[in-house]
């Protein structure tokens, strides 16, 4: 029961930006990254919300970090845990531009990143519950272009991972 990380990707709203200004960008996806072994992805690519709305994937998953079968995740989470300076202690979550079924010489185009830190969620012994994190621009880190709601609830798969780092 504890050896997971639950992930929801709720919904996206876009700010004012290139990317709302943009015409080839028509239908997004987000994919969520877990270091460099796990990477999901909503399954449906939805229309580009417009003017304030939001768009919905409710799209949720699982990461299992149990010792037994998922050696790797845990040595991760131990790394996060233990090495302050580890800069990938981030989930990432990347908006993708999906290109129109008549476009297809138009590749997938990441155009935004929004992250979560593991190591935080573990420092404040709280959970993230449907939070509204800002989606980075991919050209320009410095300008929002939207909020992406997640869920990612890490804390008890952190807290069996650091009960288990401190008995070593």
């Amino acid at each position: 029961e504890v050896e997971k990380i639950r992930i929801k990707i709720t919904s996206l709203g876009l700010t004012e930006s290139r990317i709302t200004a943009d015409e080839t960008i028509q239908q997004l996806f987000v994919e969520c990254k877990l270091n460099s072994f796990i990477a999901e992805e909503t399954p449906l690519s939805l229309p580009k919300p417009t003017g304030g709305q939001r768009i919905h994937y409710n799209y949720s998953t699982v990461i299992n970090v149990d010792k037994e079968d998922n050696h790797a995740q845990r040595e991760y989470l131990k790394s996060v845990l233990l090495k302050p300076d580890l800069p990938a202690d981030s989930l990432k979550f990347t908006v993708v531009s999906d290109p129109p079924e008549d476009e297809q010489d138009l590749e997938c185009e990441d155009i935004g990143f929004a992250y979560v830190s593991l190591k935080e969620i573990f420092q404040k012994q709280r959970d993230i519950i449907e939070q509204d994190i800002d989606v980075l621009d991919s050209q320009d880190a410095r300008t929002v272009i939207g909020k992406l709601t997640v869920t990612v609830e890490a804390l008890n798969a952190l807290r069996s991972v650091h009960e288990e780092c401190r008995n070593e």
